[in-house]
């Protein structure tokens, strides 16, 4: 883990700095359309980036995680969606990510979210508790990649769609 650093919500002067984080995190990933800096700054200005975490260390901002909600075509309510999650290049593998997942979590829990779930890489996720729900997809992503996570209840089943920000 990264010394002293902190995980905060994100204040307005963070705004660049999440927008540089993320480009840099995603620039070399073959997976990525490098759209994910954009579906940021799309989810903040939709008014639906519901929970926004920065990891500070030593007064910059070298990680960041979005949730924002989703849709359920069960009807299912209080579901979030992780992502993007970003790590500057400069700090691989020292607990960022994971010290942002955890806090992002433990956050949407306190207020109540019913659940949350991903599109993510099938060895990272499953350490927090989260894991492939059958029964539950998303649109043209294989269902190796798709990871739930319910705070209560049951994993809903259905169609989970992301909002309208992650198309930009």
């Amino acid at each position: 883990m990264v010394a002293s650093m902190i995980v905060r919500e994100e204040v307005p002067e963070d705004i660049g700095s999440i927008f540089e984080v993320t480009a840099k995190a995603f620039a070399t990933l073959d997976i990525s359309d490098k759209r994910e800096p954009y579906v940021i700054e799309a989810l903040r200005h939709a008014g639906a980036l519901s929970l926004s975490l920065v990891a500070v260390f030593d007064g910059r901002v070298i990680g960041h995680v979005a949730f924002s909600p989703v849709a359920v075509s069960d009807g299912t309510e209080g579901w979030f969606g992780l992502g993007p999650l970003s790590v500057h290049p400069a700090y691989p593998r020292r607990g960022v990510g994971t010290a942002l997942v955890r806090e992002g979590l433990a956050r949407l829990q306190s207020l109540g979210a019913a659940g949350c779930c991903l599109v993510g890489h099938p060895t990272y996720y499953v350490r927090f508790g989260f894991m492939n729900a059958p029964g539950l997809n998303v649109e043209g992503v294989p269902p190796e990649y798709l990871f739930a996570m319910p705070f209560k209840g049951e994993v809903p089943k259905g169609v989970v769609t992301f909002h309208e920000a992650f198309e930009v």
